[in-house]
């Protein structure tokens, strides 16, 4: 994959090659809201001083969050997914709203729109196992670790991944030539483990996890495996069941514009005249027979005695 570290200037602009950051952002927006609706309700439901908290994260929360217990995530796979879309603090999702829009936008301004989502869920999927099997093997009593839920992670990897391609890639080069994209991936990790719990190695792991899953989706990219082609395809594919104007199975080009004949190709021959035939003789007599004239005048020679043109 012809990837190289090349020094990108950023370039603010909306279209189609950001649609899939903002179906990201969006979808983190809904589970918010979704989230938060159910959280009202529960408060509207339960009397003062009792455990609103405890009751949404096991009634509501479970659904969309990561359990850190084995048999509770298996059970329900579809958690290795959403909870990085799960948000349920304001704070957190504006930040990580910014972090991921910042880090989104420049991963598909060096790599194009097709390969932010895929990166994205593998770095859920990974992290999200990480998490999992790390509780369980530090954390026997995994019922007192909370969910885990949040696209920090996600974010952490789609950064790794553009510093990986372009780590000089620059932001705001007006200000003395701009800040390298390595520097804000720094900054971004420096902040990510201050605010990660001590407590929680399991969390640590995660997020390495994460970043080594940046860092081996370009390294195979570049080796030229492209680990979001199949997804692109399957997308491709579920969309097209519902597009009447696309057919399952395409004819191939040659099919569809061109059409089949037992036929002899176009063949070009020489119009008969009376000049051409005393051309073709005077060379005959110049060069000494038959022989020495070309296919196509021995054809022309041919056709002019079977019509008789000699004597017209």
């Amino acid at each position: 994959m012809g990837i190289s570290d090349r020094n990108y200037d950023s370039r603010l602009s909306f279209g189609t090659r950001v649609n899939p950051l903002v179906i990201l952002i969006a979808i983190s927006m809904i589970f918010f809201v979704v989230l938060a609706f159910f959280k009202a309700l529960i408060y509207l439901k339960f009397p003062e001083g009792g455990d609103v908290m405890g009751y949404f994260n096991e009634h509501i929360l479970n659904y969309t969050a990561l359990a850190p217990n084995a048999g509770t995530a298996i059970v329900k796979p579809w958690t290795f997914l959403t909870y990085a879309f799960a948000q349920v603090n304001v704070w957190e999702l504006i930040a990580n709203m910014l972090w991921l829009w910042c880090f989104g936008f420049i991963f598909i301004d060096i790599t194009g729109n097709k390969k932010l989502v895929p990166l994205f869920l593998y770095a859920a999927f990974f992290s999200g196992m990480a998490y999992v099997l790390v509780s369980k093997a530090m954390h026997p009593e995994t019922h007192t670790l909370p969910y885990y839920y949040g696209c920090g992670a996600c974010i952490l990897a789609i950064a790794v991944a553009a510093t990986t391609i372009s780590p000089n890639y620059k932001l705001f080069p007006m200000l003395n030539g701009g800040i390298s994209l390595w520097i804000i991936t720094l900054i971004y990790g420096v902040i990510d483990i201050a605010t990660t719990p001590a407590g929680a190695p399991a969390l640590y792991f995660s997020q390495i996890t994460a970043a080594l899953t940046g860092f081996l989706f370009i390294f195979l990219l570049r080796k030229g495996y492209d680990g979001s082609e199949w997804m692109n395809r399957l997308y491709d594919w579920f969309f097209n069941l519902f597009n009447p104007e696309k057919t399952l199975s395409p004819k191939k080009i040659k099919d569809t514009y061109f059409y089949k004949t037992t036929g002899e190709p176009f063949t070009k021959t020489a119009k008969f005249t009376q000049q051409r035939l005393d051309i073709i003789l005077d060379k005959m007599n110049q060069k000494g027979g038959y022989e020495k004239l070309t296919q196509e005048e021995k054809e022309f020679l041919q056709r002019a005695s079977r019509e008789d043109l000699k004597g017209s």
